[in-house]
């Protein structure tokens, strides 16, 4: 065998488990279909590379990776580091009621809580300095007390370096060279936070701590080798493992190649990691005994954004980090749903990108509507100064079946989504009632999404499931330590194990059982 473990993927999931296998003295291999990113070349003009090509990755390489099925749109990273750095920066644990039913026996947050304290401490999670609250975290403290919930207000644990001396009232506070370096505990030099509000389009300060700037490095360290533009196409078992085969990109090209391990990860998301299943099952026919569970179960993890609009009140959504802080109704409180809301931030480059889109003679239909929800926004020199981005996240039905099936057009086989949105209408329409509750206590205009109001469609960074935990492979695709059942040394570590939603931002959880499942796999001498 080439290697004694093969990642494919580098996100929450194959970062920390890479890691700790290269911890542990095993030859490791990490498989990334995105390129490398860093402030030298994080996309930031028009034609810079904002997406990949799902259709053609040997051509576009972007950042963004947005699949768009029928009610429900899902966008995730490309970039070594996977979502981590598109996310908006939040680890938190998930609500203890969450493991209670729907996972395997042994996956409790007793269980996990030791894993969720290394994840906190490894990447140097922390809250928002007192004295640098944003204005969106003081609307948000402002609406939770106005509306007798001042109680379940919460600040957030932030995957972000931030200098206790920086605050707004500094001279010229959003300048790059207020940012300090400093190098972290895996040798990496970094800098701290200064406010920009670029946290999900890359940290032009260094400021966020992503894996490329923790686990990914200090697996380097210990041996691990990462190969970004590798795109994993088939796992066939071999005698004592499996050889993984790939698509090099490059120069508008894929260059075919394989190498082998013992122990194979998938790690490639919820998305990712269920297509490559599917596809090994169904299509190439080299993993024909995985469950049938494979693609059900999957969630949006309940994902709702409303803007509201502010006469004469300065939010600045596009300053501080992207989220903050949030007001907890996990606890099923209101009309008996389970989720959270949180304030919500975007880069300033939106305002661009929608100038840009008002001015194209070739607006497609869903760009029209979009326009027409923000026109008022698209004059004078304070675009979107005034808006609040609300935000949640909310336990969902969690019924999504992802499958294979052939384009119409090209006659290809691609990934598809089934999803009954109706069974987690109470789930979002909790949380437009809230969206709305606290913009009219503090002032503010809501404005219900029309691609929600009218088309009942939805859009996740947030994506769960595929590839549940579960007892057997009657309700399971993986076990408790994310081995696929009738494969052995196969696992899948990532979102895709998750088996339900969890309400709240998801990194801390998959990595939690990353390092669960890591610290299996050494002690059990796979």
């Amino acid at each position: 065998m080439d290697f004694d473990a093969i990642v494919i993927g580098s996100g929450f999931g194959g970062a920390i488990s890479a890691c700790r296998l290269a911890e542990a003295g095993y030859k490791v291999l990490i498989l990334e279909r995105g390129r490398r990113w860093d402030k030298s070349n994080y996309p930031r003009r028009p034609e810079d590379p904002w997406t990949w090509n799902n259709d053609h990755p040997e051509k576009e390489q972007g950042w963004l990776d947005l699949h768009v099925f029928p009610h429900m749109s899902v966008a995730t990273g490309a970039a070594v580091g996977g979502g981590s750095l598109i996310y908006a920066n939040i680890s938190c644990e998930a609500p203890q009621s969450v493991f209670q039913t729907g996972w395997p026996k042994e996956i409790t947050y007793t269980e996990l809580k030791p894993h969720y304290d290394t994840v906190a401490k490894f990447m140097n999670v922390q809250p928002v300095p007192a004295n640098q609250w944003t204005n969106r975290m003081k609307l948000m403290k402002e609406a939770a007390d106005k509306t007798g919930a001042g109680d379940r207000f919460r600040q957030l644990d932030l995957a972000v370096s931030f200098d206790p001396a920086w605050t707004y009232s500094q001279s010229d506070p959003f300048n790059i060279v207020n940012s300090k370096r400093f190098v972290n505990a895996q040798g990496v030099e970094q800098g701290t936070c200064v406010h920009l509000g670029n946290c999900d389009i890359g940290c032009d300060a260094d400021a966020k701590n992503t894996l490329d700037r923790n686990y990914i490095p200090w697996a380097e360290k210990h041996g691990a080798e990462v190969r970004p533009l590798h795109l994993v196409t088939d796992i066939q078992p071999l005698d004592g493992g499996y050889k993984v085969s790939f698509d090099q990109l490059g120069n508008g090209q894929r260059t075919p190649g394989s190498q082998t391990a013992r122990v194979v990860i998938v790690a490639a998301g919820s998305l990712g990691s269920t297509e490559l299943l599917l596809r090994c099952r169904e299509i190439n026919g080299t993993l024909p005994n995985i469950s049938p569970f494979l693609g059900r179960g999957w969630s949006s993890n309940g994902d709702f954004l409303t803007p509201a609009f502010y006469d004469g009140r300065a939010v600045n959504p596009s300053q501080g980090p992207t989220i903050t802080c949030a007001i907890d109704f996990l606890d099923r409180s209101y009309n008996g749903e389970s989720f959270w809301i949180e304030d919500g931030g975007f880069p300033n480059l939106l305002v661009d990108y929608l100038n840009r889109l008002d001015a194209s003679p070739a607006k497609s239909e869903a760009a029209k509507l979009l326009l027409d929800a923000f026109r008022h926004l698209l004059q004078g020199d304070t675009l979107f100064q005034n808006v609040m981005p609300w935000f949640a996240q909310g336990v969902d039905a969690a019924n999504g079946t992802l499958s294979i099936h052939h384009s119409l057009l090209t006659g290809e086989p691609c990934l598809n989504l089934a999803w009954d949105i109706g069974k987690s209408k109470q789930t979002i329409d909790a949380i437009v009632s809230k969206h709305r509750e606290f913009s009219a206590a503090t002032g503010g205009h809501p404005l219900v999404p029309p691609t929600w109001s009218l088309l009942h469609a939805l859009v996740t960074p947030h994506p769960l499931g595929g590839c549940g935990m579960g007892d057997t492979a009657l309700n399971g695709v993986v076990n408790h330590a994310g081995e696929v059942f009738n494969y052995h040394n196969l696992y899948v570590i990532d979102g895709a194990i998750v088996p339900e939603a969890l309400g709240v931002n998801p990194s801390r959880t998959i990595g939690a059982l990353a390092e669960r499942c890591a610290a299996i796999i050494h002690s059990e001498g796979r």
